[in-house]
C-alpha cells in the first residue's frame, strides 16, 4: 500500500492570494499533480489546510484532493477551523490499511499555535492501542519531539512526554507522521519496547529554514510531500520535492 502525505497548504478563499513565497493554491495543484503520478492508494492531509479559516478555502482544498483519484482523509492544524472542515469532509479517528492501521490525532489548542492532546485524548489513544496489535502509524499536526529549531520547538506538542508514555507499552506503533514544521525531518524516540520514528514533511506552500532559532523562510527549498510504502510489516518512506 502506498500513502502520500501532504501538509500545511495554507489556502485562502481567494485562489490567487499569495503567501510569503508563492501562491498556495497553485503550489498545491503542482504538488498533487506530481504525487498523482506515483499512484497512491491513499492521500493523508496533516493539517493547516487553510490560512484564513474560510469555508471557501476548504472547498478549494477538497476539490484539489478529490482530483487525486484515491481516497483522502484530513486532520486539523492550529490554523484550521474544525467546523468548516467537517462541513466539507468528516474527520476520522482511525483508518484500516489492511495489515496496518493509521490513527489520526487532533492536537489543536483553540486560539494557540502549540499543540496538546490532553488526558482524555491520550486515554482514548491508549484504549485504541490496547484493542489492536497490528503495525500502527500515528498521524498528527504538531511534532511530538524537538526538531532543533528554537521558535518551532516552543510551539510543538506541549504534552509530548505524556504522548510517549502512552505509546511506551505498545510496540506496534512504528512511526509518527506530522506536519506543522514546513520542512523535511527524520527523528526517533527510543521506548522500552523499541524505537518509534518521527517523520516531518515539507509544506505544499512556504518552507521554513531548518535549525533557525527564529522564524525564517527557506528561500532555496521547494514544496514537497512524503511517500510512505507499506509492504507487509515493512515501512519505506521518502520525500519528493516539486519544481514550480
Amino acid at each position: 500500500m502506498r500513502l502520500v502525505q501532504v501538509t500545511d497548504c495554507h489556502l485562502h478563499a481567494d485562489p490567487e492570494a499569495r503567501s510569503r513565497a508563492g501562491v498556495p493554491l497553485r503550489q498545491l495543484h503542482r504538488v498533487l499533480e506530481h504525487a498523482r503520478r506515483l499512484r497512491p492508494d491513499l492521500l493523508l492531509v496533516t493539517g493547516d489546510v487553510s490560512q484564513d479559516e474560510t469555508p471557501a478555502s476548504y472547498r478549494h482544498a477538497a476539490e484539489a484532493f478529490s482530483a487525486m483519484e484515491c481516497p483522502w482523509f484530513w486532520l486539523p492544524g492550529n490554523h484550521d477551523h474544525g467546523d468548516f472542515m467537517t462541513e466539507t469532509r468528516d474527520f476520522h479517528d482511525e483508518l484500516d490499511l489492511g495489515a496496518w492501521r493509521l490513527l489520526m490525532l487532533d492536537t489543536r489548542v483553540l486560539g494557540r499555535p502549540h499543540g496538546e492532546l490532553g488526558a482524555e485524548r491520550l486515554a482514548d489513544l491508549a484504549d485504541s492501542l490496547t484493542l489492536d496489535e497490528r503495525p500502527t502509524l500515528v498521524a498528527m499536526h504538531h511534532p511530538p519531539l524537538a526538531i532543533g529549531s528554537a521558535w518551532m520547538d516552543a510551539i510543538g506538542l506541549a504534552d509530548g512526554e505524556a504522548f510517549w508514555e502512552t505509546l511506551a507499552p505498545h510496540p506496534q506503533v512504528k512511526a509518527v507522521l506530522c506536519g506543522h514544521i514546513h520542512q523535511a525531518f527524520v527523528g526517533a524516540r527510543r521506548l522500552p519496547e523499541g524505537e518509534v520514528a518521527v517523520y516531518g514533511t515539507p509544506a505544499t506552500t512556504d518552507q521554513f529554514l531548518g535549525g533557525s532559532p527564529e522564524f525564517a523562510i527557506d528561500q532555496a527549498s521547494r514544496p514537497g510531500y512524503r511517500v510512505i510504502d507499506l509492504d507487509g510489516e515493512r515501512l519505506t518512506t521518502w520525500v519528493e520535492r516539486v519544481d514550480l
